[in-house]
């Protein structure tokens, strides 16, 4: 009679698991999504937080980023900033 129980008990078993493969891939589908969302913004998060360029050049940078490519961040650590910063200090 145990034999009979345990053998249920496992196809229980078996059968929620089959029952539960769906949510959890979909569950490790939107860690996946979330994963590459924020590696796409990565850049973007290094640039607003940046202190190399500020106001309108920061934007364009951003820009670049958003509609050319991963390249435009290659080229903001090279290259920014463009022109050079104005710091005004005040006695």
């Amino acid at each position: 009679m145990n034999v009979v129980k345990n053998v249920c008990t496992i196809l229980v078993f078996l059968v929620l698991a089959m029952l539960a493969l769906p949510l959890i891939g979909a569950g490790l589908g939107l860690i996946v999504v979330l994963a590459a969302a924020f590696i796409w913004l990565l850049p973007i998060l290094i640039i607003l937080n940046s202190d190399k360029t500020s106001g309108g050049e920061k934007l364009a940078w951003i820009l670049a980023i958003i509609f050319l490519s991963w390249f435009a961040w290659i080229f903001y650590f090279l290259l920014a900033p463009i022109k050079p910063r104005r710091d005004y200090w005040y006695d």
